[in-house]
C-alpha cells in the first residue's frame, strides 16, 4: 500500500513540475506577445513607416545590403551625403542592424518564398527583439533570484516606456536589437560566471561580438564586466571559475570585436577598452598568486604579494600614461568626458550639447519612464546586499553606474530600465514570497490549518498588502499603455493633432516637403538644411545633403551653421563654394510646432562661434537686455541672418499685412519690418508652413549692387574652408 502511494506521489510530482514548467513557457510567449502588441500602436494609428531622424540613414543602407553583396556594402562610398566629401559609409557604422534585417528578408523571401518588403521587417524588427528581450531578462533574473522574480521581471520589461520609448515599430535605430543583446550577454555572463562554464563563455562573447556589430554603447559592457570582476577581487572572491569566464569571454570577444570595421584595433589603442585589457592583465596576475600562494610560506608570500602589487600598479600605470602621450593609445573622447562633468559638452563639443536626448533627465522622467519600479528599484538593491553573491555584486555595479549616468544623460534612461525591471522583479517577488504563498498553501494542509490559526488581524494586513500592489501593478500596466499609446508611438515625420469635433488630424508637412524635392527638383541636386534633417532628406527625398545626422565632421556643419547665421552677403558665398541649389528650413511659428530651426538656431550660432569666433558671436543674436527676439525688438544680426528671413519670410501675408503672431515664441512679427530676399527664392512651403525650401539664385541674376556689395564686403570675410575637425559620433 505504502508502496503504491509513493508511486502516485511520484507521478504526481511529475505532473506538477510538467504543469510549472508548461505554465511559464505558456506565460512567456504571453509576455513577448504583450510587449509585441504594445509597440504596434504607431503602425495602427499612423502606417508602416520609419520614424525620427537616425532610422532613416539605417532603413537606406539596409537598402543597399539587400540589393548589393555584404562585401560591397562595406566598401560602400556614398557620395550622396557630406557634399563635397562624402562618407566611406561601409567602414562608419554598426552593421548589424542592417544585417540582421537583411538576414530576415533573405530567409523569408528563399527559404519560405514570401514576398516581404524590406520596409515592413525594418519596421517591425524592434517589436519582435523587445520580445526576446523580456524573454533573455527573465533568464538573466532567474540567476539572481528565481523563475518568480524572472517572470515578473519579463512582465516589467516587456511594457516598461523607458525600453519601449527605443523600440516601437518604426523604431528602427541600433538600440531596436542592442538592448536584446545587452541582457543576453549579461545573462550568459553570470551563468559562465558561477558554472566556471567556457562554454557558457563563448556564447558571451558571441553575444558580445553582436553586440559590438549593432551599436557604440557596447563599450558599457567593455567596461562593466571588467569592473565587476575586479570588485570581485578586491572581496577576495577569486576563484578559477571566474578565471576561466573572464580569461574565455576577454580572449575572444576581444578577436571577433576587431573585425568590425568601424571598431578595428580600438580594442587595444582606446582609454575606453583599457580597463577590460587591465583586468585581463590583473587576473593572470592573481592566478599565478594563487599558484605561488600554495607553493611557499604564508610569511613570504606576504612579502611577495606587497612587492609585486607595488611594481604592477606603477608599471601599469606608467605604461598606460607613456603610451598614450606616445599616440598609441587614443585618448579618451569628449563623449567619455561628458558623461561626468554635464558642462564639459556645452563648453567644448556643443554640437553634442545640442542634442536633446543628451540633455540632463529631469526627475519627473523617471517616473514617467518607470512608474511604480523606481521606488520597487531601492529595495531590490537592499535585498540583493543582503545575500550579495556574486551575481548579486553584478547588479548592485550595474544599478550604481546607470543610475549616475541616466542622470547625467537623458538617453542612458535605455540602459537604466533594465536593472530597474531586475531589481523591482527581485523586491516584488520577495514580497509575494512572504505574504502569497500560493503553492505551500495547496500542497500541504499543516500550512492550511496554520493560516486558520492566524489572528484575523493578520489575514486583514496581508490582504491589504496584496490588494495594495494589485493596484499597483495595474496601475503600471495602465501607464506603461498609456504613456506608450501617446508619448512614444508618434513618428516625427506625421504630426498629430484634434479637430473641433475630437478627431484626429495627421499634418503631414514633412512628408509632403520631401516628395515635393523628389519629384520637382533633378536627381544631383544639393540640398542645404541643419543637420538634424540629413538622413530624412537622403532617405525620403533622395537627394545630396551637405551635412547629416552622423556629425563626424564638425567643421562642415559650422559651415552650415555659419551659412545659416550670416546675411545674405556672407551666405551667399558659402552657398556658391558649396554648390548648394535648395536651402531647407522647418518653421513652426503659425502652428506652434516647437521642434523649429529658429528654437535651434542659437546651437548653430554656438557650433560656427567654435569655428569663426571672430566673424559669429553668440551675444550678437541677442537684444540690448540679453533676451533672445524675434520680434521688433530683435537684434539687427537676428533680423539680417539668411535663417530669420527664410523663415518669416511672407509671414505677415498669412494676416492681411497686419502684424503676424509667431505661435512658438508667442511674439508679434512686425509687417513693417518683413524680411526681403535677395540670393535665394522661395520655391515651396508646406501646407501648414513647417517645411519650406528656398531654391538659390544664379549669380547672374543678382543685382548688381547686391554683387558689388558681396564683392566687397564678404571678400575680407570669407575664408577658405578649415581643415575638418573629426568627431566620432557612437
Amino acid at each position: 500500500m505504502s508502496l503504491q502511494k509513493s508511486t502516485q506521489l511520484k507521478v504526481l510530482g511529475v505532473d506538477v513540475q510538467l504543469i510549472r514548467s508548461l505554465l511559464k513557457v505558456i506565460i512567456l510567449i504571453s509576455i513577448a506577445g504583450a510587449a509585441i502588441s504594445s509597440r504596434l500602436f504607431s503602425v495602427i494609428r499612423f502606417e508602416s513607416i520609419i520614424h525620427e531622424f537616425d532610422p532613416w540613414f539605417n532603413f537606406r543602407a539596409t537598402k543597399y545590403l539587400v540589393t548589393h553583396s555584404y562585401y560591397e556594402f562595406l566598401n560602400w562610398f556614398d557620395d550622396r551625403t557630406w557634399y563635397p566629401l562624402g562618407r566611406v559609409t561601409g567602414g562608419t557604422l554598426y552593421p548589424g542592424l542592417m544585417v540582421t534585417s537583411g538576414a530576415i528578408w533573405h530567409v523569408l523571401k528563399d527559404w519560405f518564398k514570401l514576398p516581404v518588403d524590406i520596409r515592413n521587417i525594418c519596421v517591425m524588427l524592434a517589436p519582435v527583439f523587445s520580445g526576446l528581450t523580456a524573454i533573455a531578462t527573465y533568464f538573466l533574473t532567474k540567476e539572481m533570484k528565481d523563475s518568480n522574480a524572472g517572470l515578473l521581471a519579463a512582465i516589467f520589461m516587456g511594457i516598461a516606456p523607458g525600453y519601449i520609448s527605443r523600440s516601437v515599430a518604426g523604431s528602427y535605430d541600433n538600440e531596436a536589437i542592442a538592448i536584446t543583446l545587452l541582457m543576453a550577454t549579461f545573462y550568459f555572463w553570470i551563468k559562465s560566471m558561477k558554472i566556471g562554464s567556457i562554454f557558457y563563455a563563448t556564447l558571451t562573447a558571441i553575444f558580445y561580438f553582436y553586440m559590438v556589430s549593432a551599436w557604440g554603447g557596447y563599450v558599457f559592457i567593455t567596461n562593466l564586466i571588467p569592473l565587476h570582476v575586479f570588485v570581485l577581487l578586491l572581496m577576495g572572491r577569486y576563484n578559477p571559475k571566474l578565471y576561466a569566464a573572464y580569461t574565455t569571454w576577454y580572449a575572444l570577444g576581444t578577436l571577433a570585436s576587431m573585425q568590425i570595421p568601424f571598431v578595428g584595433f580600438l580594442p587595444i589603442r582606446s582609454n575606453d577598452h583599457m580597463a577590460a585589457l587591465g583586468v585581463f592583465g590583473l587576473l593572470q596576475l592573481v592566478a599565478f598568486g594563487d599558484y605561488v600562494k600554495s607553493k611557499v610560506p604564508s610569511k613570504q608570500f606576504k612579502s611577495f604579494l606587497i612587492v609585486s602589487m607595488g611594481l604592477v600598479f606603477v608599471l601599469g600605470v606608467g605604461a598606460l600614461f607613456g603610451l598614450t602621450a606616445m599616440g598609441w593609445i587614443a585618448p579618451w573622447t569628449g563623449r567619455f568626458y561628458s558623461l561626468w562633468d554635464t558642462n564639459y559638452a556645452k563648453i567644448h563639443i556643443p554640437i553634442i550639447a545640442s542634442v536633446s536626448e543628451h540633455q540632463p533627465t529631469a526627475w519627473p522622467s523617471f517616473f514617467f519612464d518607470t512608474s511604480m519600479l523606481i521606488w520597487l528599484f531601492p529595495a531590490g538593491i537592499y535585498l540583493c546586499f543582503q545575500e550579495l553573491r556574486d551575481e548579486h555584486v553584478f547588479v548592485i555595479i550595474y544599478s550604481v553606474l546607470c543610475s549616475y549616468f541616466a542622470g547625467v544623460m537623458v538617453r542612458l534612461m535605455l540602459t537604466l530600465t533594465p536593472v530597474i525591471c531586475i531589481a523591482g522583479a527581485i523586491a516584488l517577488s520577495k514580497l509575494f514570497d512572504v505574504y502569497l504563498n500560493v503553492v505551500d498553501i495547496f500542497t500541504t494542509t499543516k500550512i492550511q490549518e496554520k493560516y486558520k490559526k492566524l489572528p484575523i488581524a493578520a489575514l486583514i494586513s496581508k490582504l491589504i498588502i496584496l490588494l495594495s500592489f494589485g493596484f499597483y501593478l495595474f496601475y503600471f500596466v495602465l501607464h506603461c499603455t498609456w504613456v506608450t499609446s501617446n508619448a512614444y508611438s508618434s513618428p516625427s515625420v506625421v504630426l498629430a493633432s484634434k479637430n473641433p469635433d475630437g478627431s484626429q488630424h495627421l499634418i503631414d508637412d514633412y512628408r509632403e516637403a520631401y516628395y515635393w524635392l523628389r519629384m520637382n527638383t533633378p536627381e544631383d541636386a544639393k540640398v542645404m538644411a541643419w543637420w538634424d534633417y540629413g538622413y530624412q532628406i537622403g532617405g525620403m527625398a533622395d537627394r545630396t545633403t551637405l551635412v547629416d545626422n552622423n556629425t563626424w565632421n564638425n567643421t562642415h556643419i559650422a559651415t552650415v551653421g555659419k551659412a545659416m547665421s550670416s546675411s545674405e552677403e556672407v551666405s551667399y558665398e558659402i552657398l556658391k563654394q558649396h554648390d548648394v541649389d535648395y536651402v531647407l528650413v522647418i518653421f513652426g511659428g503659425l502652428l506652434g510646432y516647437s521642434g523649429d530651426d529658429i528654437n535651434k538656431f542659437l546651437w548653430m550660432v554656438r557650433i560656427a562661434e567654435g569655428i569663426w569666433p571672430d566673424e559669429i558671436k553668440e551675444r550678437d543674436y541677442f537684444t540690448d537686455r540679453g533676451e533672445y527676439k524675434v520680434d521688433k525688438d530683435a537684434s539687427i544680426t537676428m533680423k539680417n541672418s539668411l535663417m530669420y528671413k527664410m523663415c518669416y519670410y511672407r509671414f505677415a501675408e498669412l494676416f492681411g499685412g497686419r502684424d503676424g503672431v509667431d505661435r512658438v515664441r508667442n511674439q508679434q512679427i512686425s509687417a513693417a519690418d518683413a524680411p526681403k530676399l535677395n540670393v535665394v527664392e522661395e520655391a515651396f512651403t508646406s501646407e501648414n508652413w513647417i517645411v519650406r525650401i528656398y531654391k538659390v539664385k544664379d549669380f547672374d541674376n543678382l543685382n548688381r549692387d547686391l554683387i558689388k556689395t558681396t564683392k566687397a564686403g564678404t571678400k575680407k570675410k570669407t575664408r577658405a574652408i578649415k581643415r575638418p575637425n573629426l568627431e566620432i559620433r557612437d
